[in-house]
């Protein structure tokens, strides 16, 4: 039974994709045959009235083909939310294909994409034949207006759909797909007018194959731009880098499109820069054969196009590179050099690399031939020179991302992993082992505590420690890292952004967490009973004043007592929270970062450690220094998004 689930999974999977592509392909040839019936302008000529006709039945079938599989991209998503695999032998019940139609973003979108379809076609197709110009180029303007707008709806049923904010990305989506639609699209019919024009029957057509074929030139060189351009904000939104692109199902399938559009490109620029200009030469020598190598170089561009669709089809239903994690498939992957030598290669590499590709320019816009030789030879040794020093060994896991959130139970539990595990050999406070794995990510590391050193230095502990439990000690090494950099966390200026690992606790009955802060500043003092009450108290007394400069005390005592607020006393009352469960987490994660018996953290609006201050905790200071450094901190602009969760 698992194993007939598992083939109908795929077999379901397959027939959805399948349905999306010839949907999309069929949608794509009716935007394209409307283009291209316009593009020759309106003639009288027999050879292109005929190709007329027949360019019109086929969108007409394009048509039919894209309300169908339209139809049937909604029973297939209907069956996808339906029973079980083992259960799928009957079609789903008409309520849940309604239900998916009506009342989900996607079905209204495929609605609307097949009701625009169906004006647009049926206002060519019911045209009567002979209007004037002006109602000539309404018609077929009409068509294509309505054919691209449904294209643009495919935007609402991908991935595009799902992101904030979603408004640029279903643009840059509609926009891309419009503009596959004018140019894929009418490969297939102007290959056909292209083919009857180069025929001596078809000598009368030859001036309107010309024409349209300028004006598709220009056209094409458009969309290709808006292709580019929206390619890349869409690749931007979608794939997290390089780990992306070549370790995950989606990059590879995009890689997989954009190496059937390098082809495809230039074929395109072989017909614009050689067969164009030639197509207006004396007919039987250099005109005809001209335009049937363009008939011949456009339907490969067409089937070329066929199958770039099909990836954009696949990558429609292939979760985003950016939300899974990848498997990196190379045995290096590029880095900082370290060394003095390994810097100074890469930088003369990069240095000739530069002079290589100026090189290239320069031959290419003088048209100097002669330094192409020279450009590629410095471009070659420039790159022999400087990736062996930015070259590193990577793992399969290089850019995992980490599996456990960097917070205090986390750091807890892998310092207790180390100290059993890894104290033995790396040292008890793990300073080396941090320093040994400076040039490491947080995935390799979990690799090696799993699978050792090839060198066997280091055994392999994934049958002693499991993934979270790896993830667990990356999270303690972060946290030593961070204790190292926590000094200038006390210097006056520009403070550092250092990571405060999330924490839950409890005050009382009333259960909360770091997090639940961020928006304000925290105020995080680790203090101890009962040499901190004067610092406590004074703090109580200023509760107002840091209030209303968004600041919220929280502290937490030293030796973790649960009736740490009944032994403050009634006077002065004390209004901030005092942990008095959860403490001992919070300790193990903190005491790092805060040396001193008494200990003030301020944690920023947005989750990151900025200023520490160590106090005397029989003195009761002054809260100035405090408001102080928030109102600089007011001042500077938010970064570019939240903590990260790995080094």
């Amino acid at each position: 039974m698992v194993r007939y689930s598992a083939v109908a999974d795929n077999s379901a999977a397959l027939g959805a994709l399948a349905l999306r592509w010839a949907h999309l392909a069929a949608c794509v040839l009716v935007a394209g045959a409307a283009t291209a019936l316009l593009l020759p302008g309106p003639s009288e000529r027999p050879t292109v009235r005929a190709w007329a006709r027949a360019t019109t039945r086929a969108l007409g079938a394009a048509l039919v083909v894209a309300l169908v599989t339209g139809l049937g991209t909604l029973v297939a998503r209907a069956w996808a939310l339906g029973p079980a695999a083992a259960d799928r032998g009957a079609p789903p019940a008409l309520d849940t294909v309604l239900g998916v139609a009506l009342d989900t973003t996607a079905g209204r979108a495929t609605l609307a994409r097949l009701a625009l379809l169906t004006v647009a076609g049926a206002v060519v197709l019911a045209a009567p034949p002979g209007p004037s110009r002006r109602d000539w180029l309404a018609v077929r303007g009409h068509t294509v207006l309505g054919a691209l707008a449904a294209l643009g709806t495919f935007a609402a049923t991908g991935h595009a759909a799902g992101l904030e904010p979603a408004a640029p990305a279903l643009a840059a989506s509609g926009l891309h797909l419009a503009a596959a639609g004018l140019w894929l699209g009418a490969l297939g019919p102007l290959a056909a007018l292209f083919g009857r024009a180069a025929r001596p029957a078809g000598a009368d057509a030859r001036p309107a194959a010309v024409l349209a074929a300028r004006r598709f030139s220009r056209l094409a060189l458009g969309a290709v731009v808006v292709l580019a351009v929206t390619g890349l904000v869409h690749a931007r939104l979608q794939v997290d880098g390089a780990a992306g692109l070549l370790g995950t199902p989606y990059g590879r399938i995009l890689l997989a499109k954009l190496g059937l559009l390098g082809p495809l490109l230039a074929l395109a620029w072989v017909s614009r820069r050689r067969l164009l200009p030639a197509l207006g030469g004396e007919a039987a020598s250099v005109g005809r054969p001209a335009m049937a190598r363009l008939a011949r170089t456009v339907a490969v561009e067409g089937a070329l196009g066929i199958l770039v669709l099909g990836a954009a089809a696949a990558l429609a239903v292939t979760p985003p590179a950016r939300h899974v994690d990848p498997a990196w498939p190379l045995p290096f992957r590029l880095a900082a050099p370290t060394g003095e030598a390994a810097r100074a290669r890469a930088l003369a590499g990069s240095q000739l690399a530069v002079l290589g590709l100026a090189a290239l320019l320069t031959a290419r816009a003088a048209r100097r031939a002669r330094l192409v030789p020279a450009g590629a030879a410095l471009l070659a040794a420039g790159a022999a020179l400087a990736l062996p020093a930015l070259a590193t060994e990577a793992v399969p896991t290089s850019f995992r991302r980490p599996a456990v959130p960097y917070d205090a139970a986390s750091i807890a539990r892998g310092a207790r992993s180390y100290a059993t595990h890894c104290a033995g050999c790396h040292g008890a406070d793990a300073r080396g082992l941090v320093d040994a794995a400076a040039r490491l990510t947080a995935g390799e590391i979990v690799w090696r505590v799993a699978h050792g050193t090839r060198d066997g230095r280091m055994p392999a502990l994934a049958d002693r420690l499991e993934e979270a439990a790896r993830w667990d000690v990356v999270n303690f090494l972060r946290l030593v890292e961070a204790a190292r950099g926590a000094a200038r966390l006390d210097a006056p200026g520009a403070p550092p952004r250092l990571v405060a690992p999330d924490f839950a606790f409890a005050v009382g009955p009333v259960t909360g967490a770091l997090r639940d802060y961020r928006g304000r500043y925290v105020l995080l003092v680790l203090h101890a009973w009962p040499d901190s009450r004067p610092r406590l108290t004074r703090l109580a007394e200023a509760h107002a004043r840091l209030g209303g400069r968004g600041v919220e005390v929280l502290a937490v005592p030293r030796d973790a007592a649960p009736d740490a607020i009944r032994r403050l006393g009634d006077g002065p009352p004390v209004l901030f929270p005092v942990v008095t469960a959860g403490a001992e987490a919070i300790l193990a994660a903190y005491a790092p970062l805060a040396p001193a018996p008494h200990t003030e953290l301020l944690v920023d609006r947005h989750g990151y450690l900025r200023a520490r201050w160590r106090l005397d905790p029989g003195a009761p200071g002054d809260v100035a220094p405090v408001l102080a450094r928030v109102a600089a901190l007011d001042a500077e602009p938010a970064p570019p998004g939240p903590p990260a969760h790995a080094h």
